[in-house]
């Protein structure tokens, strides 16, 4: 193996600290996606005859966060520590343990629009495209929050970029965190404003998103050290991999439906 590599930046992973006031980098990270979001969806909704308003903004921030919060610590009990439930099922609500989803996190939010949606009489698949560009930015503060934490590193390495970090041996690794920022974050958030800018039928940018979030997750997750109590799974898959597949699935037949519906659409003209 090359002796080539590189040391994880020691960065003290509390930003502020004030008394015993602790304000981890990793919770102003949440901070930063959601300012993030707030930012593009009140963009989005100043667009001439964009049927939003800031209350609906505001709301559907709200309900998002909701879903993020509630659908992430479920999803993360749920599909990495079931056991970790079975023994303690007070596990569940011990948020201060760690522990988040984004697959749960999705599920979450997909309910959450649903509620919004009924409430505010909006049509789905157009509030999907609606949500579908402020997320990926969001999720690369996320990473950036995993990185700074040391925390999901990657597997054994001898590339040059390489990295030692903390608390995972002498050897260096995949700095995976970074590889999320670079394709779950930036590489998709070009890619929805690319194809938003050709006006595409309704839900398309919904499945863009879903198909682009799984493509890039499942490459990832071959450079990213499976979880200890899981590993592997089955056909050499880990569970992030196979968490993955269902989004993948979805996004391709929300693509091919809005295609198929729009051409329908203009047939029928």
């Amino acid at each position: 193996m090359s002796q080539t590599f590189l040391n994880y930046p020691s960065i003290d992973p509390v930003a502020i600290s004030i008394g015993p006031v602790a304000v981890h980098w990793y919770g102003l990270m949440y901070l930063v996606a959601f300012v993030i979001a707030w930012w593009l969806a009140n963009r989005q909704a100043r667009a001439p005859a964009s049927g939003w308003d800031k209350q609906q903004v505001s709301d559907l921030l709200f309900y998002g966060f909701l879903g993020v919060i509630l659908g992430g610590r479920i999803g993360y009990v749920l599909f990495y520590q079931f056991d970790s439930f079975l023994a303690d099922p007070l596990y569940l609500v011990k948020i201060w343990t760690g522990g988040m989803s984004f697959h749960g996190g999705l599920l979450g939010v997909l309910v959450a629009m649903a509620l919004f949606a009924r409430k505010y009489r909006k049509d789905y698949l157009a509030l999907g495209d609606f949500v579908a560009p402020l997320i990926p930015l969001g999720l690369a503060a996320g990473r950036i929050g995993n990185f700074i934490n040391a925390e999901l590193w990657g597997r054994v390495t001898d590339v040059p970029w390489g990295m030692v970090f903390p608390g995972a041996g002498p050897l260096p690794r995949h700095p995976s965190q970074l590889y999320h920022v670079a394709l779950e974050g930036i590489l998709l958030f070009v890619i929805i404003l690319l194809v938003r800018h050709f006006k595409p039928a309704r839900g398309t940018l919904g499945g863009v998103f879903l198909l682009g979030y799984g493509v890039a997750r499942f490459i990832v997750e071959f450079f990213r050290e499976p979880d200890a109590h899981l590993g592997v799974l089955s056909l050499g898959m880990t569970m992030g991999q196979w968490l993955c597949l269902p989004m993948i699935l979805a996004g391709l037949g929300l693509i091919i439906y809005s295609q198929t519906h729009k051409n329908a659409a203009a047939r029928t003209a």
